[in-house]
């Protein structure tokens, strides 16, 4: 401020000085070139303050060096502004890289918790039902129903461990005890679309998926329950629509020929509401006894190829993504359809096509099929 103060002064006498110089220098009588100026001595302005009249060159000269001095501070304030700006910046920009390094951290851990979250609710979901398989109480889950009864209440439902009878083998099934009076053996379920059905004849021989969640049984395990001596089956299809509507479809006997027979499936008489989409309308449509076919393992009877709803097929398997039933040209039933992957022309999932509202067939979203002893006439 000092500094501002002091320039307006010298300007102010350069002004006064210089004005009353040229006032005598143009207005003297006995005007010289030669002769010396002499500076007045001092004047009074109009308000009556002393002055003191500097000459000209001096002002200058103090002036420029005012000025210089003032450059000189401009310069120095605009290095350290300069200075002051890239040391802001450069604190500014490390103290986001070390915030963008502590998110990175953050983000690494929440993406463990939640890679541990979701194993934990796939574990939960395995053990939702029996943590661990009970030890075998019976032949199926119709022959451990009837066995616990007499000790327990109430049989909950879960992973048992069944041994047929005459069979050396013994496995896991998942036991319906709570759904129609219980003892219902689940040899297939689909619930989420999670397990790929797109399977070769040797999965679906053997089987498949979670017991808890969506599973094949598997045909070999299927048919050491169902040829037990003195015993008969009967087969129960429950169906879930995307709208949340339920129907079944009940078969009073279900037997399977054995694996060198590729599995053939025979039905006995239908009851239920979903219709019986495994014999069809008609004869041509007729799945019953119909052999097991597989993407590997072709016995869907279209030789060369079948042909229906103007179209050529060469395999029921590759018609339904890959994936295996009891085809026979092909039939209005598959309860292991898969999405198709690419082509959405072709079937696209869970069929019972005699399933219908309004005369157009359901969208399912879930079914079960299980099999439960029924008392025989002997």
């Amino acid at each position: 401020m000092w500094t501002t103060s002091l320039v307006l002064l010298l300007v102010t006498l350069l002004f006064s000085a210089c004005s009353e110089s040229s006032s005598h220098f143009f207005h003297s009588d006995t005007l010289n070139d030669d002769a010396p100026v002499k500076p007045s001595k001092s004047t009074v302005s109009a308000k009556g303050w002393d002055t003191c009249s500097i000459p000209c060159d001096i002002t200058v000269k103090l002036l420029r060096d005012e000025k210089h001095s003032i450059c000189g501070q401009l310069q120095q304030s605009l290095l350290a502004f300069g200075r002051s700006t890239r040391k802001l910046m450069r604190d500014v920009m490390e103290e986001q890289q070390r915030a963008l390094e502590i998110l990175s951290a953050q983000v690494a851990e929440l993406m463990t918790k939640v890679q541990t979250l979701s194993s934990e609710v796939q574990r939960s979901n395995t053990e939702m039902y029996t943590i661990k398989p009970a030890q075998s109480h019976g032949r199926d889950c119709s022959d451990i129903r009837d066995n616990l009864l007499a000790v327990v209440p109430k049989i909950p439902s879960g992973i048992y461990i069944i041994n047929p009878e005459n069979t050396e083998s013994s496995f896991e099934v998942f036991c319906e005890m709570d759904y129609m009076g219980g003892g219902w053996t689940v040899m297939q379920r689909r619930t989420d679309g999670l397990t790929d059905f797109k399977r070769s004849w040797g999965d679906y021989s053997d089987g498949f998926g979670n017991l808890a969640g969506e599973h094949w049984l598997g045909l070999k395990k299927v048919f050491q329950i169902v040829s037990q001596k003195d015993t008969r089956f009967q087969l129960h299809v429950a169906l879930v629509s995307k709208d949340d509507i339920t129907s079944y479809a009940s078969y009073d006997d279900f037997q399977l020929d054995n694996e060198t027979q590729f599995f053939g499936l025979h039905l006995g008489r239908y009851a239920g509401s979903a219709g019986d989409a495994f014999r069809g309308y008609d004869q041509d449509q007729n799945q019953d006894t119909a052999p097991f076919s597989s993407s590997d393992v072709d016995n869907d009877g279209c030789n060369p190829s079948c042909s229906f709803s103007n179209r050529t097929v060469e395999s029921c398997s590759a018609l339904h993504n890959q994936t295996g039933w009891w085809f026979n040209q092909c039939g209005l039933a598959n309860l292991n359809a898969s999405p198709q992957d690419t082509d959405s022309s072709q079937r696209a999932s869970i069929l019972w096509e005699t399933w219908r509202q309004n005369g157009v067939p359901l969208d399912i979203k879930a079914v079960t099929m299980k099999i439960r002893r029924i008392p025989t006439n002997n």
